[in-house]
């Protein structure tokens, strides 16, 4: 005998809740029935799942492995239903898109308008996050697919490219660095940086782009958005790095910043890749594609 999908909703809901009353609310669901559910699969599985304490619920590693594995189990039970119900109908009904906050602002906006034109009957819903939990959320089946920028070491994972975003530097108007027409790389420190805090990608493909140590712990000022970023750098506070498509739609149009390419040798200016990514074998990698040429930078 195999675990029903009802039983695996239940095991999952009981992992993210913690909690039999609260698992059973959320599955709309008696706690009796929630409870006789787990304790099936227990028997089907010959092995404990929880550990059942006073005040918590703890899964056991058979509880946490299956939890894994019923993530994916219903993540592509999810996608067979929506499959079937738009077959035929490419980017119609439900699609859940994560997107991180380095791009979210800047090209959604300026695309957003033309995918509801070209696919009127798509219902989008967005998620706005960094781009591990973008990642975890795909594998287990809480996004069908999200923007996220690479390089970016991710298994399971495939993606359609969407197009390239030059990594540009910023500066406060008065200076050295914002003197001349370009930056060479070699001319940065990395303790006259400001940056995004740790979780940005953005963050760490710059500075492996232009082949610069990470800053020490505390050495560094952070900024948890690109607004705040420009603002710091307006303040005189450091010198940092922007996104072509964030300077394109007017981020740094502020006379107290001064943007500025980096010249390279090589003439391949510093540059991350952004693309829709999705799980492999989802159902939903066809609309994915589509949704990545509707959303290709100019």
């Amino acid at each position: 005998m195999l675990p029903t999908l009802r039983q695996l909703q239940y095991l999952k809901l009981l992992a993210e809740h913690g909690s039999f009353s609260r698992a059973a609310e959320a599955a709309h669901v008696s706690q009796p029935a929630l409870s006789a559910g787990v304790q099936e699969l227990e028997r089907i599985l010959g092995a404990p799942v929880v550990e059942r304490t006073r005040g918590a619920v703890l899964l056991t590693a058979v509880g946490a492995e299956a939890v894994k594995r019923a993530e994916d189990v219903l993540a592509r039970a999810e996608d067979l239903v929506e499959a079937a119900r738009n077959a035929g109908r490419p980017l119609s009904g439900r699609f859940r898109l994560g997107v991180i906050p380095t791009v979210a602002p800047f090209l959604l906006p300026a695309k957003l308008p033309g995918l509801r034109d070209a696919y009127p009957k798509l219902k989008l819903f967005i998620r706005e996050d960094l781009t591990p939990r973008l990642i975890a959320a795909l594998k287990a089946g809480h996004v069908d697919a999200a923007v996220i920028a690479l390089p970016y070491e991710a298994s399971g994972i495939e993606h359609a490219r969407i197009g390239d975003d030059e990594i540009l530097a910023a500066a406060p108007a008065g200076h050295p660095l914002a003197q001349g027409a370009t930056i060479r790389p070699g001319s940065l420190k990395s303790d006259d940086l400001i940056l995004l805090e740790d979780g940005h990608c953005l963050r760490d493909q710059a500075l492996a782009a232009l082949d610069i140590d990470p800053p020490r712990g505390d050495d560094v000022f952070a900024a948890t958005s690109l607004h705040t970023l420009v603002q710091m750098v307006g303040s005189g506070l450091g010198v940092s790095f922007l996104p072509s498509m964030a300077v394109k739609a007017g981020l740094a149009d502020n006379p107290a910043v001064a943007v500025r390419p980096f010249a390279r040798e090589d003439d391949q200016p510093p540059r991350r890749e952004i693309v829709v990514a999705w799980r492999s074998g989802s159902s939903r990698a066809a609309e994915a594609r589509l949704l990545a040429e509707a959303l290709t930078l100019d």
